[in-house]
């Protein structure tokens, strides 16, 4: 592939896989690469390791307030559902800071820790569901359900109505996914799932002010730091983020790192022959599937980086799935190797102020769900055709139908109290 042949605005291309080659020619030949777009300004792309670890955490001079976290601009975007200074991950210090110390407090690591006996056995549950029949489609039925219930359990919901929570953040990622909207063309279907999230957490928020109880969303609205709490509207925003960022990344995750052991049974079999590999897999899948493709960000001042001249008001897409592949940071970074160390990866971004605030949590979760798989379905193969997400901005698959030798459940007649 020639320089010329990389266009990074085509989402059919990322649909395709084709995204690794057009990174692999831009860090090599333009690792500070100029996008003309027919619909916008045009942006820049940070691509190598350590340049976006340099603009992560200049938040001063990169801005994820000013333009928001997608190339999508803000003329764009339907009225009333602008976030940009509103919800947590599109501010800036010191508003970020202020924001981040509150929210803080429902995720310490006492809060995780109390989690993990809970979210163990319903990783087990999940694998009981599908564990007779042989066979399943992976990502809704197992890739999808741990999140679901960890992010139902954290906000204190009924379980019956995790579904809900999938099908908004489907829609709100998948706005340029015709399997989720019918017309990528329109984001009203996007627009019309965050107003019902948000709506939701308006509620659930009502809910707990009058029952107050043990959970995150009870200890978010009572949280306080000299005096200082959070809004209502900051409360139901961050609902909103803890949504569809808390579900969606760790269930693609998910899915990559399933698909990324069955394409390489060598990796399994070792995975299985020595579990103490299971926290550097757990890394290596973070690494390999970057669930969050990139996150933009808007110069404040003029900067030259590897000679480029960016200007102040120029728009940044920092490129985390192409940092994960640098090859002067990861040796053989097509690699996929559960043993893997370092692993320097930037997955949760590149470190700073907006460094991943569910981390503790996701790598949680991806532990939990794969010392099932690796034990239990160590012969699960793919038997159909694997469907990505189109969409440059998550790293997404939608479906992969698996088979595998049927086995027991580990609770005969107990796994039907999660469905």
């Amino acid at each position: 592939m020639k320089l010329e042949d990389v266009n990074l605005t085509d989402l059919d291309r990322f649909q395709r896989m084709e995204h690794h080659e057009m990174f692999a020619v831009l860090r090599a030949e333009d690792p500070v690469h100029w996008t003309t777009e027919e619909d916008g300004p045009g942006f820049w792309s940070i691509t190598k390791h350590a340049d976006l670890q340099q603009v992560n955490r200049d938040a001063e001079t990169f801005s994820a307030e000013q333009g928001g976290i997608t190339l999508l601009e803000a003329s764009k975007i339907e009225e009333g559902m602008d976030m940009r200074g509103k919800i947590m991950v599109m501010t800036d210090p010191p508003r970020h800071t202020r924001y981040r110390l509150l929210v803080n407090k429902g995720f310490t690591p006492r809060m995780i820790g109390l989690l993990e006996a809970h979210l163990a056995y319903r990783a087990e549950l999940i694998v009981d569901q599908v564990i007779e029949q042989g066979h399943c489609e992976f990502v809704t039925e197992i890739a999808a359900e741990l999140p679901l219930q960890a992010i139902a359990e954290i906000m204190g919901v009924p379980q019956e109505e995790r579904h809900l929570l999938f099908d908004w953040s489907n829609r709100m990622v998948g706005a340029d996914d015709p399997e989720y909207n019918k017309d990528p063309a329109n984001t009203l279907d996007a627009t019309m799932a965050a107003a019902e999230l948000y709506m939701f957490a308006s509620e659930l928020g009502t809910r707990r002010r009058e029952d107050p109880r043990d959970d995150v969303v009870t200890k978010l609205i009572n949280a306080e730091i000299d005096g200082d709490k959070l809004t209502s509207e900051e409360f139901e925003l961050f609902i909103l983020l803890l949504a569809v960022a808390g579900n969606e990344t760790t269930r693609n995750a998910t899915a990559h790192g399933m698909h990324a052991l069955m394409t390489h049974p060598d990796q399994m079999q070792r995975l299985r022959d020595n579990p103490d590999l299971m926290p550097s897999a757990v890394e290596e899948i973070l690494r390999w599937s970057s669930p969050v493709l990139y996150f933009r960000r808007q110069a404040t001042a003029d900067f030259e980086l590897r000679g480029k001249h960016i200007r102040a008001g120029d728009k940044i897409a920092m490129w985390h799935v192409s940092g994960n592949r640098d090859e002067e940071v990861f040796e053989d970074p097509f690699r996929f190797d559960v043993g893997r160390t370092p692993n320097d990866h930037v997955a949760f971004g590149g470190g700073g102020a907006h460094f991943c605030l569910g981390a503790n949590l996701a790598r949680l979760e991806l532990r939990l769900i794969f010392e099932q798989l690796v034990t239990r379905t160590p012969d699960m193969r793919i038997a159909g055709e694997v469907e990505r997400l189109r969409s440059n901005f998550i790293g997404g698959i939608k479906h992969i139908p698996v088979e595998f030798t049927p086995g027991a459940r580990v609770h005969p007649g107990i796994a039907a109290t999660t469905s």
